[in-house]
């Protein structure tokens, strides 16, 4: 059975979109069956991996209402073994039209339910705020993966999600699991990016990938090509560091993952 993971951050601009896309890719790449949920109304995940956000058949968007099967909403990627359910904008209005949904906050978990025994991972990327879209994605999920920009406000957006990731766990999914943290725009050059992985690590040591993610051109152009790094250019630093990223979350041992 396969491992659900959120990419979520509460916090906007932290890598979480570009981490969903290359990751994916390089758990495609080492082999696993791999599905990108994208979870966000922005479909940036959906464009960086070489679909028309605003051409599509289906969408998860009519997943969430009822309107479409999953096997009408699934795409192929450029990257074998690696699937998206794409997003579009409509999605920003699910939060009003979910209102009156019974269990509304677990619809995700419902259509993902047949998927879990298909895929090896299935990625969600969620939208950076919490509104029903990250309720569903963390009620659906048996980990979070939380990618960190190495910058001031970092363990504030941290703290935030922790705490939200302690509700739900409450609330509704006692089996969450923190998946990891991941420090992502990483300048080796500045004193700010060390001092946040270490003060991140004094709370989180055993949580903390090794794996870094670093600041990258290549990996900021990469998206606008619809292409993930493994793609546009796989000797750069950042497809290493993603796939050295992959290999951890495939050694990674969940309870009950």
């Amino acid at each position: 059975m396969g491992r659900i993971i959120s990419i979520a951050n509460q916090k906007g601009g932290v890598g979480k979109t570009t981490t969903a896309i290359n990751l994916s890719a390089a758990l495609a790449q080492a082999g696993k069956k791999v599905l990108v949920i994208d979870f966000d109304p922005q479909a940036n995940t959906t464009s960086g991996l070489g679909h028309d956000k605003n051409n599509l058949p289906a969408s998860v968007y009519e997943l969430l209402l009822g309107e479409k099967r999953t096997d009408e909403a699934i795409l192929k990627t450029m990257i074998d073994g690696l699937f998206i359910i794409p997003a579009k904008v409509q999605l920003a209005g699910a939060e009003i039209e979910l209102i009156d949904y019974p269990e509304r906050e677990y619809i995700l978990k419902r259509i993902l339910v047949d998927l879990k025994y298909i895929y090896d991972f299935i990625l969600i990327d969620c939208p950076p705020s919490l509104n029903i879209l990250t309720v569903n994605a963390l009620s659906a999920s048996d980990t979070v993966l939380v990618p960190i920009q190495c910058e001031y406000f970092a363990l504030e957006g941290l703290s935030q999600l922790m705490y939200t990731i302690g509700l739900v766990q409450k609330r509704l999914n006692k089996r969450l699991q923190l998946e990891g943290v991941v420090f992502t725009m990483y300048d080796p050059r500045t004193n700010l990016s060390a001092q946040v992985v270490a003060e991140v690590k004094g709370h989180l040591a055993d949580s903390v990938y090794n794996s870094v993610i670093p600041r990258s051109v290549r990996l900021s152009e990469a998206p606008s090509h619809g292409l993930p790094i493994q793609l546009y250019d796989a000797k750069s630093k950042g497809s290493e560091a993603y796939k050295a990223l992959a290999k951890e979350v495939i050694d990674k041992k969940v309870i009950g993952g």
